[in-house]
């Protein structure tokens, strides 16, 4: 599965063509546009509707313009016409879009019992519906109400029996509400750890996707179901893992988060499962290569994952070489093992170019009229 169309704020805004050009550049076109949407008539109101959608899908003012249509947009949700309900919901989808006001707005019109009644549908109205929640659900301001509605559930089977792109968007929208732990623990009672893994499975590790995933599953292992629905689910912890050595820099530090916090908690229970799945060659990288943040957790996992990860009490601490040769020996596998230590090598390599690049910039910077001769020479001797 290719990258989403969908991000936490932004989604494809729901209109056919359009541009610039669209926008009314008199206010008789926007009030024509309202007195359509205000009249008894349904044939015209879904004109209006269609007409904001259209006018809303590029222009951020044109959103503001039709900020007053809302209340009336979602009393067409409740329409019996399917074709009304559509019209409205596509509306209300533009009119949220990058825009703050409007999202609480719709919401607190009331709009979330009807957009929730169109996750049933096996239409797509389902899609349309997942993506506006996902749209609403970026306004921290909406989230309470949102989870309050109860649709956690609903979007938990979405992402599990809906369709490619409302799987996506019910996934972003899971992710937006996981930023609460009390959210999060509403999110694990829906189960949703199985269908997330079966995402991270078949989309691209480098993508946004991915990196939604594992940003959800870091959030979740903080609590015990979720790490045990990780640990159940085959290939869960190799999804993890992989995204660790291949996926976005944002998504490797979301996995590396996710196997620290894990043996952080409970290291007896995790540390086999995490180890057997070949995670020494992608840490390994990492310790060289990553941000300074993940060198450092990074190397923190490498130590709890060996035998002993307690510090040594010797005088000397012990080198990274030395436990990750510790962890190597821990490996039946032949070619991962010959992996870690292939990388192994190259991050000594690696480590030692560094330093003699530091070494020179230092030379470059005492140069003869910073710092004589006689003065090096003199300090030299002196000690």
């Amino acid at each position: 599965m290719d990258s989403p169309k969908s991000s936490s704020d932004s989604y494809n805004l729901a209109a056919g063509t359009s541009s610039d050009n669209d926008s009314p550049r008199t206010p008789f076109a926007v009030n024509e546009t309202l007195r359509l949407l205000h009249t008894d008539d349904l044939s015209s109101k879904i004109e209006a509707a269609k007409q904001i959608r259209r006018l809303s899908k590029t222009s951020q003012r044109n959103r503001r313009h039709f900020s007053s249509a809302i209340p009336q947009l979602v009393d067409m949700l409740r329409s019996d016409s399917v074709e009304s309900a559509q019209s409205a919901l596509l509306a209300l989808l533009n009119l949220a879009v990058k825009d703050e006001k409007n999202k609480i707005s719709i919401v607190d019109a009331g709009a979330l019992e009807p957009i929730i009644g169109f996750l049933h549908s096996e239409s797509n109205m389902q899609e349309h519906a997942t993506a506006t929640l996902l749209t609403l659900s970026a306004a921290s301001v909406n989230k309470p109400a949102i989870v309050a509605s109860g649709v956690i559930p609903f979007l938990a089977d979405i992402l599990r029996d809906g369709s490619p792109q409302a799987k996506v968007d019910a996934l972003m929208a899971l992710y937006n509400l996981s930023t609460h732990p009390d959210y999060c623990k509403l999110i694990i009672r829906a189960e949703p750890v199985p269908s997330i893994v079966n995402l991270l499975k078949t989309c691209k590790k480098s993508s946004k996707l991915a990196e939604k995933c594992s940003a959800l599953i870091e959030s979740l292992v903080e609590f015990e179901e979720a790490r045990t629905a990780l640990i159940s689910e085959e290939g869960g912890v190799l999804a993890i893992v992989e995204v660790l050595e291949s996926g976005s820099l944002q998504s490797r530090e979301h996995a590396l988060g996710t196997l620290l916090t894990m043996c952080q908690i409970d290291r007896c229970r995790y540390r086999e499962p995490i180890l057997k799945e070949g995670v020494i060659p992608g840490l390994l990288e990492l310790t060289v290569l990553g941000s300074q943040r993940s060198q450092f957790k990074a190397q923190t996992l490498l130590r709890l994952l060996r035998d002993s990860p307690y510090p040594r009490t010797d005088i000397q601490p012990e080198t990274l070489e030395n436990i990750v040769c510790n962890l190597i020996s821990q490996i039946d596998v032949d070619e991962q093992s010959g992996k870690a230590k292939q990388m192994l090598t190259e991050m000594v390599q690696i480590s030692m170019e560094q330093s003699l690049r530091h070494l020179q910039q230092r030379a470059m910077v005492c140069t003869p009229a910073d710092m004589p001769i006689s003065s090096c020479a003199s300090e030299v001797s002196s000690k």
